[in-house]
């Protein structure tokens, strides 16, 4: 799954949209269907039938409960999938912001919300979870300097509304890897900065998040390149998928040799440092921000 910004889908698939339609590709390949067998039942093209099973278009409950009736489903299972269908096609929360929020940006926020594990990468800033309001919307207005006021609040708003997942019963685990310079780039002044690296410290000390801090004097390693984000579900039906981004495009990568290749990059980033040396670089920085 490969995606630029220009090229985005206009809905982010939820999670639940995602397994259903790996279900649905399971039981294709289960009666022994080919993608040509499932299009000649919807009189479709194989293409919307990959797309389908791929979660890059809704599932239309007809469809969804004619395929289910050629792989031989049984009444009940029929029902109970197309419920599942229907539920799946509601907008995610994220919807409401979708007047600030970039089409190639929707993907990431449905995976993030979804997903039990996220390791990310940070070579610029604080990863957005992290962030105090403060923090973001200076983050957010060099980003996007032709914004109006109003914008920037929205932006704000979305970014602050997807933290809300760290305090959830079910909380994913987060690993942060970032860059010293992230504390070093000054982002709406010492006190902004120094409630950051405050908000920071008081994230450190919960038991599903954990922060790494690579001090310059790890030198060049290997993941010195641009950010990125791992994704892992509680789900078995969903492969790992990994995002990453540089000024004009964006990718979803869930290819095995992209994923692994990103997180043994994130893996062999977090044996340059500790935990204890990160807390006491964030505390030094803190007190040059007084």
């Amino acid at each position: 799954m490969s995606e630029a910004r220009s090229g985005a889908a206009t809905s982010a698939p939820t999670v639940l949209r995602m397994i259903l339609g790996r279900r649905l590709q399971e039981m294709r390949q289960g009666a022994g269907a080919s993608l040509a067998d499932a299009a000649k039942a919807l009189r479709v093209t194989p293409l919307t039938i990959r797309r389908l099973e791929k979660a890059e278009v809704a599932l239309k409950p007809l469809y969804v409960e004619k395929l289910l009736q050629t792989y031989g489903a049984g009444q009940q299972e029929t029902e109970e999938f197309v419920a599942l269908a229907e539920q799946a096609n509601k907008p995610g929360w994220w919807h409401a912001y979708r007047d600030v929020l970039p089409n190639w940006f929707t993907a990431y926020v449905s995976l993030e919300t979804g997903a039990g594990t996220l390791r990310t990468y940070e070579p610029h800033y604080v990863t957005g979870l992290l962030q105090t309001p403060a923090y973001a919307r200076g983050v957010l207005g060099g980003g996007f300097p032709n914004g109006s006021e109003e914008e920037l609040e929205r932006r704000v708003g979305l970014r602050l509304r997807r933290q809300s997942l760290l305090e959830r019963e079910n909380a994913p685990t987060l690993w942060v890897v970032m860059e010293e310079a992230v504390l070093h780039r000054v982002v709406g002044g010492p006190e902004v900065m120094r409630e950051q690296i405050d908000r920071l410290l008081e994230a450190s000390e919960l038991e599903h998040v954990s922060i790494d801090i690579l001090p310059f004097a790890v030198g060049a390693h290997v993941g010195a390149c641009a950010p990125f984000t791992y994704f892992r579900f509680e789900e078995p039906e969903l492969p790992d998928v990994v995002y990453s981004e540089i000024l004009s495009a964006s990718m979803y990568l869930d290819e095995r040799a992209d994923v692994v290749a990103h997180l043994e990059a994130h893996n062999r980033m977090s044996l340059l440092t500790s935990t204890r040396d990160s807390t006491a670089l964030l505390n030094r920085m803190r007190k040059e921000y007084s």
